[in-house]
């Protein structure tokens, strides 16, 4: 009788032990599972928000790329480098800018005098000749406020310029040159007039 008991005791005590062992498992088990979840939500979160933050940027960069037309601006120009084609539709002008200020630049095209590159922030200074050649010059007194012109380059694309200003300075005053333009695209386009004693002076601002 003692010896049932025994064996009855000893099969109590390793059931017991199952079930702790059992239930180890289980709690191990739910605790997984509840972190996975929870991991789970925390990457989808992450992942929801670096999708919308990408998704701006690609929404940003498609806006700028609509905003600007992409177009092919040929190198080089009769041998010299070119930086930005202008185009002014009034006087029918189609002209490369020329990267250098140099006499013999000046002679072929209009070339860039001053200031900043083609259609970035600042004062974008072109100046030409006002020779009858159909590249130059020779028309900017036909222009008016009002009037548009195009600066085409190679990385950023074709950008519309509206005229908000013409006059006539001594060769001496350089104030078209100022570099101060509030954060705005600005072209400025200088020529000469009345047999060089004067220059014309054409200020143009990025058209909203």
């Amino acid at each position: 009788m003692k010896r049932k008991n025994k064996i009855i005791i000893v099969n109590l005590f390793l059931i017991f032990i199952v079930l702790i062992i059992l239930l180890f498992v289980i709690l191990n088990i739910y605790k997984e599972n509840k972190i996975g979840k929870s991991n789970y939500n925390v990457q989808g979160v992450s992942t929801n928000v670096n999708k919308k933050e990408e998704n701006k940027i690609n929404e940003n960069k498609t806006n700028e790329e609509k905003k600007y037309i992409k177009e092919d601006v040929p190198l080089e120009y009769k041998g010299y480098t070119v930086i930005s084609k202008l185009e002014i539709p009034k006087i029918d002008l189609e002209t490369y800018v020329l990267e250098k200020y140099l006499e013999e630049t000046l002679n072929v095209s209009v070339v860039k005098f001053y200031g900043a590159n083609p259609n970035e922030i600042g004062n974008f200074c072109i100046a030409g000749h006002n020779f009858k050649n159909k590249n130059m010059f020779k028309n900017l007194k036909k222009l008016s406020v009002g009037d548009n012109l195009f600066i085409i380059d190679n990385n950023i694309g074709r950008v519309e310029y509206e005229i908000f200003d013409i006059y006539k300075v001594n060769p001496k005053d350089v104030a078209c040159l100022s570099q101060e333009t509030n954060g705005k695209k600005e072209v400025t386009l200088i020529t000469c007039t009345n047999d060089s004693k004067e220059r014309i002076i054409v200020k143009a601002r990025e058209k909203e």
